[in-house]
């Protein structure tokens, strides 16, 4: 058995189709172009969050927590970095733990959307009247 190799006397060809023998301008980064040439409207972006957020439920209770109360704001960044302030039903809930991770990485998915962040707060305390019309009539409340 011997060894052949085949050699190429043509040059060898970049990724960018350029000859490898030949000085090269700096490739364009346009594999980012695709993420950042159209930016999500703010105002549909905000209403994909809240319906994300109302297929999150609170575990004792029964409801979505967007329309339980638990959400007291939603802001979204010029660089889409989302932050959103809620609150639990009490300070020793069991899913004070999972919640705000469950939420970050569910609002993270959304298409348009940068780093997501969950803060809790607990002031003011969440109270039966934050919940939304809707909800306490799925509740009896009404």
């Amino acid at each position: 058995m011997s060894n052949i190799t085949e050699t190429s006397e043509a040059p060898l060809e970049t990724p960018s189709g350029e000859n490898s023998g030949e000085a090269s301008a700096p490739r364009k980064q346009d594999y980012l172009e695709g993420f950042t040439a159209e930016k999500p409207d703010k105002e549909k972006l905000k209403a994909e969050i809240i319906e994300t957020l109302r297929d999150i439920y609170d575990p004792e209770i029964p409801v979505n927590i967007y329309d339980l109360g638990l959400v007291y704001d939603i802001e979204i960044g010029d660089d889409n970095h989302v932050v959103i302030k809620m609150t639990l039903t009490t300070p020793n809930c069991p899913v004070a733990g999972s919640m705000p991770a469950e939420i970050e990485l569910r609002v993270g998915q959304i298409k348009g959307v940068g780093a997501v962040e969950v803060e809790l707060v607990w002031d003011p305390p969440w109270g039966m009247d934050r919940i939304s019309d809707e909800a306490k009539l799925e509740l009896g409340l009404l």
